[in-house]
């Protein structure tokens, strides 16, 4: 019993990710993977709902970019996917 409290405690000591900051790592991971083009991100990632626009907040915080009609990452793009 002494054990799943130990585990339990640890557990909890480590930070979660949230929804959010999962479909931010999942974006990333996509776009780093193959060239995207402007159009094709847009249509897998864009959102109607404002509590999940993963996308829009992966350009403002700098994270990818447009560039000749491709979505890259960025340098800190790559190292939050990391």
């Amino acid at each position: 019993m002494a054990e799943l409290a130990e585990e339990a405690r640890i557990s909890l000591a480590q930070p979660v990710e949230t929804a959010p900051e999962l479909l931010l790592r999942e974006l990333l991971a996509w776009v780093g993977e193959a060239p995207r083009t402007y159009a094709e991100t847009i249509e897998a990632w864009r959102s109607n709902c404002p509590r999940h626009p993963v996308l829009d907040d992966a350009f403002t915080d700098g994270l990818i970019r447009a560039a000749e009609g491709l979505v890259v990452l960025t340098e800190s793009g790559r190292e939050a996917g990391a």
